[in-house]
């Protein structure tokens, strides 16, 4: 079992963080840390990919 799959998922679509109150500055922070998050979450959809693509070429011999 991997460490990761003991963790709970979120489920998508959550609820939506008010922007209401939030500065433009604050605004822009927020989108920052989204597009870093997005790039993490893509980071490792490649790593899980490649972990996958490897394990099926040694099964599949």
């Amino acid at each position: 079992m991997f460490d990761d799959d003991l963790e709970p998922r979120k489920k998508p679509g959550g609820q939506k963080k008010n922007l209401e109150p939030l500065s433009i500055e604050e605004l822009h922070t927020y989108i920052s840390d989204l597009k870093s998050e997005i790039e993490r979450a893509e980071s490792e959809i490649k790593r899980k990919v490649a972990v996958r693509d490897v394990a099926s070429s040694f099964f599949k011999n």
